[in-house]
């Protein structure tokens, strides 16, 4: 090697790097200003899939306009005044927002229940014999190196069982800012390849630059090494799959050459405490149900999730290059959430994007508590609104677009409630003709004001809301019952459905909390506050009251007061207030007690969000929490 090729890499990679001879492949820059749509239909797509996106969109739009009628019914006795007009267009919105999630499920429903498949991949066949080269990407940023690389020795094992693991290479693409981790690192890696044997098979390099983040650490793996590799599989850190999935993934690319990306339905696992419970629960009993409803309307133009998904690594390199956003951030600079528009321009460039929700053995781990959600979440807020730079770009499929206006929409929906619950509190104020500073009247009842309009209406349009937003739910508790293995697996019928109920309790009193959370989150990334790039939090640890107090202590106190105000006001107003100022009020004892893990193992005790792997953990998952535990035993050299 030359003085300048050594002074080359010395510049690309920061401490000690393992890697392979380099096969460059070219990734040139996108633009979003300038392109065209290259297949307007793939050939992996279902042949009605116009049909079911009709059916999708058709059905949302009736139920929207029917609640609608309903609504404005109410709202017009006595004529519609400046509040009631605003109060109905919130009304029209949110309501197509949760019939959207409802039609969708229950698309999902009748395909989970047919077994519809994708892209050939049977779960319960012999293994495909694979002809070409996978790598696996594991991306990590100033995590703890023990834990992740014990992930991924279970992973490697498990790929060596399937007699096929010398069609795969691994690599640690770090992003480490801090030296002291990436001394770790160095020495974990240098661990795991003496366990394994894997010398020649395992890689690790990190980044001296870590600019454009994850995106851009992988974009600089593919321009470097993708050329030895057809396709590539993402992982995150915490990131679980087993052998069998990777391969019938890798199979599937090399079997269909239209497609560019095949996106994996990861499973929550190895929560501890009982908020970690109650995603894992929700993601293993709604998930599925959902996720076949997205895969069944999507068809070829599905998402992308940034993990756990396979990818044809000519297709990326040739289409997904991200250019830098013009203006400042938070809008401007890197795409923060670079999955979505990379499925997008792979899509614009002719490659087909596909979900296949029911090949089970993908798992990652979900934050453990409430506070690790929201700061996770403050991150993809900024992301999804900086699509709105985005979204227009030029020779998009239009449904490449619709994830991305669903994406930035989420965000909105947090601020829209809030405004909906507070118009419809001002509106029987004002026609009450209250004045709150000289006359408490304590008769003052938005209720009875409400009911009085028109009180079948209001009922009707009042149950026909909470059905839609919570059928989904219901759907999924149905779909699990179908499957003796997933109803055992979850606990019982009985149980299932008990936790079921729980963790819509435990979700409605959360959800004042990050409805606040999230309309600040949008109020500042449009006051253009950027959220910077934190590690993220893998492992279940206690919150101090402290921490508790200097959250969630202000919003405890806000609801305390608002729900005293409300009942010197009128007991009616306090009573029709009370499932926000309740959330409020107990925000502190509820995410402490959610963030406990003996919260979570005396749950566990009662057999309650359990789910199926939990209850039978499969090898993959048993040997990677053997070698985590050994992993931290394990004491770093300074």
């Amino acid at each position: 090697m030359t003085d300048s090729a050594v002074t080359s890499r010395e510049r690309l990679d920061a401490g000690i790097a393992t890697l392979p001879a380099e096969h460059p492949l070219q990734m040139p820059e996108q633009s979003l200003r300038e392109g065209a749509l290259q297949v307007a239909r793939q050939q992996t797509s279902p042949a009605n899939i116009g049909l079911r996106r009709l059916y999708v969109f058709g059905t949302t739009a009736l139920m929207t306009l029917g609640a609608t009628w309903m609504m404005a019914r109410v709202l017009m006795n006595g004529g519609l005044n400046v509040l009631e007009g605003c109060l109905l267009l919130l009304f029209v919105a949110l309501f197509a927002w949760v019939s959207l999630s409802f039609v969708g499920t229950l698309a999902g429903l009748q395909a989970l229940l047919r077994g519809r498949r994708k892209l050939g991949i049977y779960p319960d066949t012999p293994l495909p014999t694979l002809s070409t080269r996978t790598a696996l990407l594991m991306p990590t940023y100033n995590e703890d190196p023990r834990r992740m690389m014990a992930g991924l020795q279970a992973i490697y094992e498990s790929v060596a069982a399937t007699g096929q693991l010398h069609n795969f290479d691994f690599f640690v693409l770090s992003d480490t800012t801090r030296d002291d981790i990436g001394r770790a690192e160095e020495q974990v890696f240098e661990r795991l390849v003496k366990a394994t044997g894997g010398e020649g098979r395992l890689f690790y390099r990190r980044r001296a630059n870590n600019a454009g983040r994850k995106a851009g650490n992988i974009a600089d793996w593919v321009r470097r090494f993708g050329g030895a590799y057809p396709q590539m599989l993402i992982l995150d850190a915490d990131s679980l799959m087993i052998g069998d999935v990777i391969v019938r993934l890798a199979a599937a690319m090399e079997q269909h050459p239209t497609v560019g990306l095949i996106q994996s339905l990861p499973a929550v696992v190895n929560g501890r405490t009982a908020f970690a419970r109650m995603q894992q629960f929700g993601g293993r009993v709604y998930g599925p149900v959902m996720a076949y409803g997205v895969a069944w309307w999507h068809g070829a133009e599905s998402n992308y999730w940034g993990h756990n998904a396979v990818i044809r690594t000519q297709a990326f390199a040739e289409q997904a290059g991200l250019p830098e956003l013009p203006g400042r951030k938070p809008f401007g600079g890197h795409v923060l959430s670079h999955d979505f528009v990379e499925a997008a321009l792979m899509r614009r460039g002719g490659w087909a994007a596909h979900m296949v929700p029911y090949l089970q053995g993908s798992y990652e781990e979900g934050p453990p508590t409430l506070t690790d959600l929201l700061i996770r979440d403050r991150r993809w807020c900024q992301g999804n609104l900086q699509h709105s730079k985005v979204v227009g770009s030029a020779g998009l499929h239009w449904l490449s677009r619709v994830h991305m206006m669903i994406g930035i929409g989420h965000y909105f929906t947090a601020p829209m409630w809030a405004m909906l619950m507070l118009i419809g509190i001002a509106i029987p104020l004002i026609h009450g003709g209250i004045d709150l500073a000289q006359n408490l009247d304590l008769r003052y009842a938005p209720t009875k004001y409400w009911r009085g309009l028109d009180q079948d209406g209001v009922v009707w349009v009042f149950a026909l809301t909470m059905g839609v937003l919570l059928a989904p739910k219901l759907m999924g508790y149905v779909a699990m019952l179908t499957s003796r293995s997933e109803r055992i697996g979850c606990g019982g019928a009985v149980r299932a459905f008990v936790s079921m109920l729980l963790e819509t309790v435990l979700a409605a009193l959360m959800a004042p909390v990050v409805m606040y959370v999230q309309s600040r989150g949008v109020a500042e990334v449009l006051a253009g506050k950027d959220s910077g790039w934190d590690a993220q939090q893998r492992d279940d640890g206690s919150i101090s009251w402290s921490a508790l107090l200097r959250g969630y202590g202000g919003l405890s106190v806000f609801g305390v007061v608002m729900g005293v105000a409300a009942y010197f006001v009128s007991p009616s107003l306090a009573a029709w207030m009370a499932p926000v100022v309740i959330g409020m009020a107990l925000a502190v004892p509820v995410v402490a007690w959610t963030s406990s893990r003996k919260a979570g193992d005396w749950l566990r005790r009662l057999g309650l969000l359990c789910i199926p792997e939990e209850r039978n953990p499969p090898p993959l998952l048993l040997r990677a929490a053997e070698l985590r535990a050994a992993a931290l035993r394990e004491p770093l050299q300074d």
